[in-house]
């Protein structure tokens, strides 16, 4: 059977964001059935924008210069080599609107299958409230698409109403488990968390719940990486207290360290999709305490973690509380997670389930390539 030649659409290049570490991920562990490349549509801001913004303002700088460069990058797209078929990701918003070209440059002009892969935490929202013009959009960039992946049947019921059934097609994010080296000797119990450090991860209600537990007398230790607006409040809750390191950014290596040696992983997050924090937390043998949001209740039971409403500081710090006075209970949700990564969320799976899915695709009548 001959590879397949599959373009990967999507901001492959940016340093965080759960699109492009799905998409490198993907392309390095693709076997010999599936030969991938990657179209990046990654819009980092050029040093000359900082003189563009004295001009019209960061905002306005920042938006025109994604719109020149994903215009000129658009431009340039159809005269790549022609694949066997193009692998799209998209969030909402802008993001949507730049892959929604890419989807109708080659399922149009190319004529060859694609496959949309929606992310985003608000992307249910995003279709919800969407109004003409962008609702017609969006309604042509789902007709123009071959198949549609989505994270979990919750993002599948989501789009029912705006995307053919025979189209939807249910496939989790994944890690790879061998990554990780779970231990589960930490004491005091750790809680171990990795994030932008941006209001929508609830980072604000997260170091709240800190701030109660360890002036409650709660024995724990705090471990935070990540970098984000908010990263002046991490320092601060280090400051605060004796038992929270805070490490800012961090390599996969040293990400993959950390949660391995944790106890508990939390996800305070106003909404999601599937976030790999969350999975990786859980390959990392660590209990999860998480809010109800997204796909996350699809994941987290009370046989391994607690949920809580997003935005509820209180709640946070007492499905905390709860899991640190029984570290033991914690150790054992902990060994269950990780079981749970091997048998369901590992990229050995998905690959699988991909390369079935592009060739199902590629073999149906109608779009073909040459």
């Amino acid at each position: 059977m001959a590879p397949l030649d599959v373009l990967l659409v999507g901001p492959a290049g940016h340093r965080t964001g759960g699109i492009a570490h799905y998409i490198n991920h993907q392309h390095d562990l693709f076997d010999g059935a599936v030969r991938s490349r990657i179209h990046d549509t990654a819009t980092p801001a050029p040093e000359g924008t900082v003189a563009l913004a004295g001009l019209l303002g960061e905002e306005r700088a920042v938006f025109w210069h994604k719109c020149y460069r994903t215009l000129r990058a658009l431009a340039r797209f159809p005269f790549r080599r022609r694949p066997d078929l193009v692998h799209v990701h998209a969030s909402d918003d802008l993001s949507f609107l730049r892959a929604g070209l890419y989807v109708l440059v080659s399922a149009l002009f190319w004529r060859v299958p694609v496959v949309l892969h929606v992310h985003g935490p608000t992307f249910d929202e995003f279709v919800a409230d969407a109004r003409p013009p962008l609702s017609w959009f969006q309604s042509l960039v789902f007709e123009q698409s071959d198949a549609v992946i989505v994270l979990s049947e919750y993002w599948a019921e989501s789009l029912a109403g705006r995307v053919a059934p025979e189209k939807l097609v249910v496939l989790p994010n994944a890690v790879t488990p061998g990554d990780f080296e779970p231990r589960d000797d930490a004491d005091p119990p750790r809680v171990v968390v990795v994030s932008n450090l941006v209001p929508r991860k609830g980072i604000a209600e997260l170091f709240d719940a800190v701030d109660s537990l360890t002036d409650e007398g709660v024995e724990f230790e705090f471990v935070l990486a990540g970098d984000g607006p908010l990263r002046a409040e991490a320092e601060a809750l280090a400051e605060r207290h004796g038992t929270v390191t805070y490490h800012g950014y961090v390599s996969e290596a040293e990400k993959r360290r950390l949660l391995s040696e944790g106890t508990i992983t939390v996800l305070a997050s106003h909404a999601e999709g599937l976030p790999f924090a969350l999975l990786e937390g859980m390959a990392g043998g660590n209990a999860v305490v998480a809010t109800s949001v997204g796909s996350v209740p699809e994941v987290v039971g009370p046989e391994n973690g607690r949920l809580v409403e997003p935005g509820d500081a209180d709640a946070l710090a007492a499905a905390l509380g709860d899991l640190l006075a029984d570290p033991e209970t914690a150790r054992e949700m902990g060994r269950r997670n990780r079981n749970l990564i091997e048998d369901r969320y590992a990229w050995d799976h998905v690959t699988d389930r991909l390369e079935a899915l592009y060739r199902e695709v590629v073999g149906r009548p109608g779009r073909q390539s040459d």
